[in-house]
């Protein structure tokens, strides 16, 4: 490698990387804003987040290399305009083809790793966010009871606290209602009391002081309708309450490792061939369940080779004549019905194709997204660069803002495309 090519491609990494850090940070931080409702309140670790956040970096690398390229091949050829550096290359003779060639190498490197990212990583990404999401939903929010409301937020219990001490975390005027048994036979009041959550979260600590119990219980006598009250007063008391999906517990991903976007290039193919041979088989099945829901039907094979005579019965002018108005009421009746069942069987048939033609498509969508968003790191690398070269500035300025128009009217086409492919 010539110095000269050295120092272009020493001029392009340092950039590529830094604006893909960027275009990185900025679409997670799109992608959290979506889901930033599923995740608040439920009381996650530090570690869930940030493993959340890297399947989810994953998941936007398909966007983010196009765009880094683009903008880093603009900030490269501007900034060497700029400084006079391609005016003075490209006087001693070198031609522009010639300068651009070592980062036209860079960007098929780039486009290759794109493809293998597509296919490998981000397919992975996709089956750990969707698990974390789904994990994130059945988790329960945390618990916090508020001061003069009644809360429910515990299964099978309501809770109502006067005033809360946020330094000692003590709560006062305590209510507790209890509903295990039904309806509101148990309540408790406190003066004060302590809440502790296990470390597994698998129960939560009610800690009572001074306070009274009061708690219907029933006769044991169906015939019976009388009810006993019991009130017990204590000085400590403590109500131990089991907590179930309180705490988030990761699953296994392969419950939707067979969703379209966590699906390779073998496997999509593979899915679309599967597709393509049941709807081949619903073609012959709805067809022949169509002929045996008509009148004419003979009996015969779906695969009958033609006969000289098989049209006769269609051909028979004694077949539609009726010996009496009954039989010809009967006739029109038996005609009806197959023709019902006929259009019946048609709309069947069209919905059935229709919903596996529409997998068909989704998956076949997704396969030439790995392809198009690979190749585009290589063709906006050619957009980028005589851009740079015409409006001579580096950094972010003008020929960043075009080339972002360029990406935006990209990501609208492909987005428009995918949309009418469905």
């Amino acid at each position: 490698m010539k110095k000269l090519d050295r120092f272009i491609v020493k001029s392009f990494v340092a950039p590529f990387v830094a604006t893909l850090v960027v275009v990185v940070f900025i679409l997670l931080l799109q992608f959290l804003w979506v889901y930033i409702d599923e995740l608040v309140g439920k009381g996650l670790g530090m570690a869930v987040i940030l493993e959340f956040m890297m399947w989810a970096s994953c998941t936007v690398m398909p966007l983010a290399l196009p765009l880094a390229t683009l903008l880093s091949s603009v900030m490269v050829i501007g900034q060497m305009a700029e400084n006079k550096e391609l005016l003075a290359i490209k006087a001693s003779g070198v031609p522009f083809s010639r300068i651009i060639a070592p980062l036209i190498v860079c960007s098929a490197v780039i486009a290759i790793s794109a493809f293998f990212i597509g296919d490998r990583l981000v397919p992975k990404a996709y089956a750990e966010i969707y698990t974390m999401r789904d994990d994130i939903l059945n988790t329960k929010n945390e618990i916090k009871i508020p001061s003069g409301i009644f809360y429910d937020g515990i299964e099978g219990y309501t809770i109502r606290v006067d005033e809360q001490n946020k330094k000692s975390k003590m709560l006062y005027g305590v209510v507790v209602y209890d509903h295990g048994n039904g309806g509101n036979t148990s309540v408790t009041f406190a003066d004060s009391a302590l809440i502790k959550i296990s470390k597994g979260k698998d129960y939560l600590t009610f800690s009572m002081y001074d306070g009274s119990n009061y708690q219907e219980t029933n006769s044991i006598r169906y015939a019976d309708t009388t009810l006993t009250l019991q009130h017990i007063d204590f000085s400590r008391q403590e109500l131990v309450i089991p907590l179930k999906n309180y705490k988030f517990e990761k699953s296994d991903t392969v419950r939707f490792e067979d969703a379209a976007k966590s699906m390779s290039v073998r496997l999509l193919k593979h899915q679309s061939d599967s597709l393509h041979h049941r709807i081949d088989s619903l073609d012959a099945v709805h067809y022949d369940n169509a002929r045996r829901s008509t009148i004419f039907f003979l009996g015969r094979q779906l695969d009958t080779a033609f006969r000289d005579d098989s049209r006769q019965l269609f051909e028979d002018p004694g077949y539609l004549k009726w010996g009496t108005l009954e039989d010809k009421a009967s006739g029109i009746k038996k005609a009806s019905e197959s023709a019902e069942r006929f259009s019946s069987e048609i709309n069947s048939y069209k919905f059935n194709v229709y919903e596996e033609e529409f997998y068909v498509r989704r998956d076949d969508i997704e396969l030439f997204k790995k392809f198009a968003q690979a190749l585009a790191c290589f063709i906006l690398f050619f957009i980028g660069a005589p851009v740079g070269a015409l409006v001579r500035k580096g950094g972010l300025g003008t020929g960043a803002i075009v080339s972002v128009l360029f990406f935006v009217l990209y990501w609208v086409v492909d987005i428009t495309g995918s949309k009418l492919a469905t």
